[in-house]
């Protein structure tokens, strides 16, 4: 899946996990591996880039290892831009897996009343953003188009 923070990524996800499938989510794991806000620590960009690389792979390879074991997998992680998108489906395809790429939306308005709740929250899934971060996502996000994305409005929050 796809879309922008506060588009609902996370709550989609779980969603599915309450079907069966198998979520993997690099924030999840990222922040365990530093401890949490409660442990005070505020990693440098380029620490925390590595870090989210380096689980990026090894989520990689749980994903080829789910395929071969026939589990349903949800891949929690905003894919904004059409080349990771493309590489986690040649990934599935190679594999002789079916994937869908579910593209999550919602307005401005919406997200940012999502985001105002979220920011108030701690915890892996309630990464911070402002206004300044939230115009950046915006403006980077390479919106899929003809790549046999499902369109999911979403509308609760």
């Amino acid at each position: 899946m796809c879309g922008p923070p506060g588009a609902g990524k996370t709550t989609y996800a779980m969603a599915l996990v309450r079907r069966g499938y198998v979520r993997l989510s690099i924030d999840e794991v990222v922040w365990r591996r530093i401890g949490g806000r409660d442990a005070g620590l505020v990693l440098e960009t380029e620490r925390y880039d590595e870090l989210r690389n380096q689980v990026r792979q090894e989520q990689r390879r749980e994903l080829v290892e789910l395929m071969r074991t026939g589990r349903d997998v949800v891949v929690d992680y905003s894919f904004w831009s059409r080349a990771a998108r493309d590489e986690y489906k040649a990934i599935v395809e190679r594999h002789g897996c079916h994937w869908e790429l579910v593209h999550l939306k919602a307005d401005r308005a919406t997200l940012e009343r999502r985001l105002a709740v979220r920011n108030r929250e701690e915890g892996a899934n309630a990464v911070t953003v402002d206004e300044g971060l939230l115009n950046r996502y915006l403006a980077d996000f390479e919106e899929p188009d003809g790549e046999g994305e499902q369109v999911r409005r979403q509308t609760w929050g």
